[in-house]
């Protein structure tokens, strides 16, 4: 069996389309496919079916998946112990919920490729969970561990949150915890909540959201220019001066970032090293911001 046909079914099974495959290995489609069709010949069997919504994997190709990942595996591996470990190279890709791509791993990524000259990072920020069995990602950071797939799931660190509001309108709306029902609230679209952990403000009892979006840039921006209340990430406040902790004694909430990996990955040095590299950096950057935060003034 050809590793080369292996990696374009590969690339096939997790872009769900000869013209997504073609994209991502700078091969034409039709060459895709007459590949495609000379593994299903060499195996006698099928491994794709054709729909609407593109290439679904059969029976076979299902089963073909996991040992094709191996493959992948290995041959990065390979290349790994052939280039040495005195520095990390290459193209990484890491899916992450905004608030952590916005003011957590920008400047921890700086430093490790600071470090890293020949490694190229780049940050997907989606506000929904990411499949690393289709390579969306060669890692994940989420708000909750997974409970399926072949991944294997470390604790980066724990984050706080507390409810923020910015100077200006604290001024013109003082705030007592009996009285929260009464302010505008700025928060997350209430059905594009993709996880029970960042549904913030139903955990400290508000319920009408009057300013929302999935974005929690467009929040944080909206808590800066007054618009009401929210709960902000203790990361994020050094980066929005306007804003400070409102009855932190009263209303805090803790979470936790996960780092998930695919579980071949494990057998790749690069990953592994890079990985160890990104916890360190990450914890040292929320302890370093997290220290920064003052209480509310009065």
């Amino acid at each position: 069996m050809d590793w080369d046909d292996l990696r374009i079914f590969l690339a096939v099974a997790r872009g769900e389309s000869l013209s997504a495959a073609g994209r991502g290995l700078k091969i034409d489609p039709a060459t895709v496919g007459r590949r495609v069709a000379r593994l299903e010949d060499a195996m006698a069997v099928r491994l794709f079916v054709k729909g609407p919504q593109g290439y679904a994997l059969t029976g076979e190709g299902e089963r073909l998946v996991a040992h094709a990942e191996r493959a992948e595996a290995a041959m990065e591996g390979a290349a790994e112990a052939l280039t040495g470990p005195e520095g990390l190279t290459g193209q990484i890709r890491i899916g992450a919920p905004d608030g952590c791509a916005n003011y957590l791993l920008p400047q921890v990524l700086a430093r490790i490729c600071d470090a890293n000259p020949g490694l190229e990072v780049q940050i997907v920020a989606l506000p929904r969970v990411f499949n690393l069995s289709k390579r969306e990602a060669d890692m994940a950071i989420a708000v909750s561990q997974p409970q399926a797939g072949r991944l294997t799931v470390q604790k980066l660190s724990d984050y706080r949150l507390h409810l923020a509001a910015s100077r200006g309108y604290l001024a013109a709306h003082p705030v007592r915890a009996q009285d929260l029902a009464a302010h505008r609230f700025v928060g997350y679209i209430p059905d594009m909540i993709f996880d029970k952990e960042l549904d913030y403000l139903t955990a400290i009892g508000v319920g009408a959201v009057a300013l929302a979006s999935n974005s929690v840039s467009v929040q944080l921006n909206w808590l800066r220019h007054g618009a009401g209340l929210g709960v902000v990430h203790d990361f994020a406040l050094p980066a929005a001066p306007e804003l400070v902790r409102v009855i932190p004694d009263q209303i805090s909430l803790t979470r936790a970032f996960w780092l998930i990996r695919h579980a071949d990955d494990g057998r790749v040095a690069r990953l592994n090293r890079f990985a160890t590299l990104l916890t360190a950096e990450f914890r040292a950057e929320m302890q370093r911001l997290e220290a920064q935060v003052p209480l509310h003034e009065g």
